[in-house]
C-alpha cells in the first residue's frame, strides 16, 4: 500500500482502532526499510496532545505518528471526559518506539474552595476549572472511564441545550443545528468520546460554509453572528487558507467570539475539585492544575485581553495544596517568562511537580514548542521522563507511583523521586 493511503487510513475515525494500527504497522516497516526518513529527535516533549476522542484532527494512532514525524522524543494523550482512546495511543507508541503518557482532562466545580465567584483557567464559566490526570496505570482505565461515562451523558444534555440556542441566534438566517445530526456524529462518542464545545462549534461551521460557499460572504456572515469585526489578517486567513485549515480556521473565531452567547454552564457534568484528586490518588494517577495565565490583547485584535488567576495566584496555590494536589501543568510558549517564573517559584515552594504540555487540537499547531529549548526549562523535559518512569510503575502496581504513600516514605523529596523515575522513565542526562 502507497504511503499516502496509509497516512490516510491512520487518519480515518470510521475504521476500527485496529485498522489504524495495522495501517501504521505498515508505516513502520517503510521507516525501516527506509522508504519514510526518520526525523531528528531533538529535546522536545509534549504531554497534552488531543485526539479525535475528544476534538483533535488527529485519531490516537496519526497522533503518535504525526508526533514521532515532528521530532518529539515523547507524546502524550490527553482528552476531555475520554480515556477512550488510550490504548490504542499506548500500542501506536510501542510501534512507533516512541515513549508515551496516558492522561484525561476534566472540568470540576471548586465548591468549598475560596475560589467560587473567580474566573480561574476557564474563559467561559467562573467557578469551574480545567485540571488534568496524568500518568493513568493502564490496569485502572476501565476505572476511570466508568466514572467519566455517566458525566459525559450529562454534558450531552448541556449540548443539546447550547444547540437550541444557537438556533435561536441563526434562526433569521435559516440555519438550523440539530445535536443528534449534525454534532454527535462529528465526534467519537458511540466509541467513548466526548462531545465538546468544539464539536458545537464545528457542526455550526460546516452549516455555514455550507450556506456561504464564498468565502467573503462566510466572513461577513461570521462578522454578523459574533457581533465582532474580524481584524484584516484573520479575514485574509480565512479566505487563503487551505481547504483542510478552512473549517478549523472558522471554528476558532466562533470559540473566541460567539461561545459567550450561547454556553451553557456545566454544572451536573462536573466532579467537585477534591473528588478529582481523590479520583486520581486512588487510580494511582497524577492530579494537576492546568495553568492559564493572565493574556493580553492580540495585535490584530482578534483575542481580546483576559484576566484568570495571576491576581490571586499565590491563594490558588494555597488551594491546589489544601486540595491534594500533586503537580501543575503549563505551556512554556504561551505565557511570559515572568509569568512562568512565578508558576515555577510557587511549585518549588509548595512541593509540585512540574508538567509541560501544548494544547494540540488543530492542523495548524505545531507538535513542538520551541520554548523547551531554553534551558530555563529543562527541568520540564526530566520531568516528562519521570511521568513516563511513573506511569510504568505505577502500571505495574499503584503503590509504585510517585506519589504514593509507599513511595514517599521511602524517597520523601520530590526532587529525589523525580531522578529516580526520570531514569526509569530512560531519561540519560
Amino acid at each position: 500500500m502507497e504511503t499516502k493511503e496509509l497516512l490516510y487510513q491512520i487518519s480515518r475515525t470510521d475504521i476500527t482502532a485496529k485498522e489504524r494500527l495495522d495501517a501504521l504497522r505498515l508505516i513502520r516497516e517503510k521507516v525501516d526499510n527506509g522508504e519514510i526518513e526518520t526525523p531528528e529527535r531533538g529535546v522536545f516533549v509534549n504531554n497534552h496532545i488531543h485526539t479525535s476522542y475528544s476534538f483533535s484532527p488527529y485519531t490516537p494512532t496519526s497522533a503518535v505518528f504525526y508526533a514521532w514525524k515532528a521530532g518529539l522524543r515523547t507524546a502524550g494523550i490527553m482528552d476531555h471526559d475520554s480515556v477512550g482512546g488510550l490504548r490504542e495511543f499506548i500500542e501506536a507508541g510501542e510501534i512507533m518506539g516512541m515513549p508515551t503518557t496516558c492522561g484525561v482532562e476534566c472540568r470540576v466545580n471548586v465548591e468549598g474552595t475560596s475560589l467560587v465567584g473567580k474566573k480561574i483557567n476557564n474563559p467561559d464559566q467562573k467557578s469551574c476549572a480545567y485540571l488534568a490526570m496524568h500518568g493513568i496505570p493502564h490496569q485502572n482505565i476501565e476505572k476511570i472511564e466508568a466514572v467519566l461515562a455517566p458525566l459525559r451523558e450529562k454534558r450531552n444534555e448541556r449540548n443539546r441545550i447550547m444547540c437550541a440556542k444557537i438556533n435561536e441566534i441563526t434562526a433569521d438566517a435559516g440555519i438550523v443545528l440539530d445535536f443528534d445530526k449534525d454534532v454527535y456524529p462529528l465526534s467519537m462518542a458511540h466509541e467513548g468520546g466526548s462531545v465538546t464545545e468544539r464539536h458545537v462549534c464545528c457542526g455550526l461551521t460546516k452549516k455555514i460554509t455550507a450556506a456561504y460557499p464564498d468565502r467573503e460572504k462566510a466572513c461577513d456572515f461570521i462578522e454578523k453572528l459574533t457581533g465582532v469585526k474580524l481584524g484584516d489578517k484573520t479575514r485574509e486567513k480565512l479566505i487563503t487558507a487551505p481547504d483542510n485549515f478552512y473549517e478549523y480556521d472558522i471554528l476558532g473565531v466562533l470559540k473566541g467570539h460567539l461561545v459567550g452567547k450561547f454556553y451553557v454552564d456545566a454544572t451536573d457534568e462536573c466532579m467537585n475539585i477534591r473528588e478529582f484528586t481523590a479520583l486520581a490518588k486512588e487510580m494511582g494517577a497524577i492530579s494537576a492544575y492546568a495553568y492559564l495565565g493572565d493574556v493580553g490583547e492580540s495585535p490584530t485584535g482578534d483575542k481580546k485581553a483576559q484576566k484568570f488567576e495571576d491576581d490571586y495566584i499565590e491563594e490558588l496555590f494555597d488551594v491546589l495544596r489544601d486540595c491534594g494536589f500533586s503537580a501543575v501543568t503549563y505551556m512554556p510558549s504561551r505565557n511570559t517568562k515572568e509569568q512562568l517564573r512565578r508558576v515555577m517559584d510557587l511549585c518549588h515552594e509548595r512541593g509540585l511537580y512540574e508538567i509541560s504540555g501544548e494544547d494540540i487540537n488543530s492542523p495548524r499547531q505545531s507538535f513542538i514548542c520551541p520554548a523547551l529549548a531554553d534551558e530555563a526549562y529543562s527541568h520540564l523535559r526530566v520531568a516528562t521522563y519521570a511521568l513516563i518512569g511513573h506511569e510504568k510503575a505505577a502500571s505495574e502496581c499503584k503503590c509504585k507511583s510517585m506519589f504514593s504513600d509507599e513511595t514517599k516514605a521511602a524517597h520523601p523529596t520530590l526532587e529525589e523521586r523525580v531522578e529516580i523515575y526520570s531514569k526509569l522513565g530512560g531519561y540519560e542526562a
